[in-house]
């Protein structure tokens, strides 16, 4: 699949100037419309200095290549207004690390003109100067131009045209429904917490296990109950600036993983705020091939029950599946699937740390995001050719140019390669595939 290619036009570069950071935005999906130029909220950034290291950590993300790491393309930030929060998102371009800042309801002190979600510019003068902020003092802050931060910059329009790979898109929109599995493993205070995080290996590339042990986490070299996998210790690195305002440490794994390696997620509670990172199972490893939500995609009916759900969004920072359900009259089961859908759709996010997901926009093409399962397309046109023949209640047989792969229907087992590299770790196979969709078709 070739890359998409997203332009970014903003009416002038973010800056930070006199006590105003006036962040510039391109165009984006609002409860109001499409606009060209968003103005979601012009006040005050209650907690100035963790504001703005956490803003600058989000971008860093958005910069870093932590597998083979090498020049790229800049990729500007998402930010969402959800009413009461603004959410910063970005994805690393190795594909395996996601960062959002929530700055709260506390942090903040100003007006909401709009709800929705753009890119925002964030370069190279403003980083310094969001590096240079500290004390206490409070930070005026503009999403969109307004008429304060308007005056910080210089007029001039900005373009950036930088490419989006299918797998970092996919990546980025899929982590979401990764996320909404994980489990709370472990929670620290800001001592404890810092204490931990500094007590990891310095080698960046190090792979450790993080592993409860009464009210501390220890590391380990080694996977032990109730352990959450770390690999590439480095990836945790933007969180270093920010552990002089750590309040607490939170620290996320796979539901029932009782061994190996996994996806982990580690949320740091700053002042009015929060920041998270997703990592994927290993360094090289990028969230795109995980395949944890080909099944529920492969149903008929999601997809019109996707279409149904998003009507229904209008920008919430939390969504109440049972409030969905009622509204659209489906059971929760398949409002579930549909906003499993809208994940990979990169239509919602989720937040950890209230258990809920929440509604934004990739502000991406987002015919092109919705394409980016070619497991699926590949397991739907096995069906089409009439390449399944069951074999029984939980078997089946798929014939392919290879040759024919026998499959055991519900335990997802498969002769191919693929089971045979993965054992089900990367989600199905798209003979598996094929025979459930097969399955789903016969009559009752």
């Amino acid at each position: 699949m070739t890359n998409a290619v997203q332009a970014y036009t903003y009416a002038g570069p973010s800056a930070l100037a006199e006590g105003h950071l006036g962040l510039s935005t391109s165009g984006g999906r609002t409860a109001t419309g499409f606009l060209d130029h968003p103005r979601f909220f012009s006040g005050l950034l209650t907690q100035a200095a963790p504001a703005a290291a956490g803003l600058l950590a989000v971008a860093d993300v958005a910069l870093a290549r932590y597998h083979r790491p090498q020049p790229g393309f800049t990729r500007d930030p998402v930010v969402t207004c959800g009413g009461d929060r603004l959410r910063f998102e970005s994805f690393s371009a190795c594909g395996g690390v996601y960062a959002r800042l929530d700055v709260l309801g506390p942090a903040l002190d100003g007006e909401v003109f709009d709800r929705g979600t753009t890119n925002v510019d964030v370069n190279n003068p403003l980083r310094e100067a969001l590096a240079r902020v500290g004390g206490r003092d409070p930070l005026h802050v503009g999403v969109g131009p307004d008429e304060l931060t308007v005056t910080t910059m210089d007029g001039a329009v900005v373009e950036k045209k930088v490419p989006l790979p299918a797998r970092w898109l996919r990546g980025f929109a899929e982590v979401q429904v990764i996320a909404a599995g994980f489990d709370l493993r472990a929670e620290l205070p800001g001592p404890q917490a810092v204490r931990f995080l500094r007590s990891l290996p310095r080698r960046a590339a190090a792979e450790v296990w993080a592993v409860p042990a009464g009210r501390e986490l220890r590391v380990s070299d080694r996977h032990a109950a109730g352990g959450v996998h770390l690999a590439g210790v480095g990836r945790l690195s933007t969180m270093t600036p920010l552990l002089r305002f750590a309040k607490a440490l939170r620290v996320y794994g796979p539901a029932g993983a009782s061994a190996g390696s996994g996806s982990s997620a580690w949320e740091l509670e700053l002042p009015g705020m929060r920041y998270t990172l997703a990592l994927s199972p290993q360094a090289w490893r990028g969230f795109s091939g995980e395949g944890a939500v080909l099944d529920d995609l492969a149903r008929d009916e999601t997809a019109e029950d996707a279409d149904l759900v998003g009507v229904l969004l209008d920008f919430e920072p939390t969504l109440e599946p049972g409030v969905l359900a009622e509204r659209s009259g489906l059971s929760p089961q398949r409002v579930r699937a549909a906003l499993t859908q809208l994940g990979t759709a990169g239509r919602v996010g989720y937040d950890l740390a209230e258990a809920a997901h929440f509604h934004r926009e990739l502000p991406y093409d987002r015919a092109h995001v919705a394409a980016l399962n070619p497991r699926l397309t590949s397991a739907r046109r096995l069906v089409e050719a009439g390449a399944v023949r069951l074999t029984g209640g939980d078997s089946a047989e798929v014939t392919t140019g290879g040759g024919v792969r026998r499959v055991r229907i519900e335990e997802g087992s498969c002769t191919c390669e693929w089971w045979y590299d993965h054992r089900g770790s990367r989600g199905p196979c798209k003979h598996v595939l094929a025979a459930r969709i097969a399955l789903r078709e016969v009559p009752a």
